[in-house]
């Protein structure tokens, strides 16, 4: 994937939408937990260093699977390469439950599922194609797939 580094740092600097201090291992063979503060912004996972300001790495989170690990514990696998896992180690279950629902929500995928289901939703209720105003309903991306009728 390309990207634009000046780009993804002013993206790190954004509101997260989730940030914590978290126990990360990355996918190294002999790495082993290390403090970090993670940053969950629109679908990167950024971690810094706790005391730095500019993050040391961001994960894309496209085809990718959050699984709870343990009852504290979470990994994120990409399906491209399953040899790539980051743990993770929250302080709680009830704060590793919500890492997974927001890590899980966050992706593409996921937002384009969501607003075809509404938008059909809004369809069958109103009998008008909520995107129709802004001249995008024809997309292709906004369309349901066979395989997911």
């Amino acid at each position: 994937m390309r990207y634009n580094e000046k780009e993804l740092l002013s993206l790190s600097r954004q509101r997260a939408e989730k940030a914590a201090e978290l126990s990360m291992r990355g996918p190294k063979k002999g790495s082993v937990l290390k403090k970090r503060l993670v940053k969950l912004v629109v679908n990167f996972l950024f971690y810094f260093r706790t005391d730095e300001e500019e993050p040391i790495g961001a994960l894309l989170l496209e085809h990718c699977r959050v699984l709870k690990e343990e009852e504290r514990g979470f990994s994120i696998h990409f399906i491209d390469e399953p040899d790539r896992k980051y743990v993770f180690q929250c302080s709680s279950k009830e704060q590793c439950a919500e890492w997974v629902e927001a890590l899980t929500n966050a992706s593409y995928e996921f937002m384009r599922k969501s607003l075809v289901f509404y938008r059909n939703e809004i369809l069958k209720m109103t009998g008008k194609d909520p995107l129709e105003q802004y001249g995008i309903s024809d997309e292709s991306r906004f369309q349901i797939e066979p395989a997911t009728l």
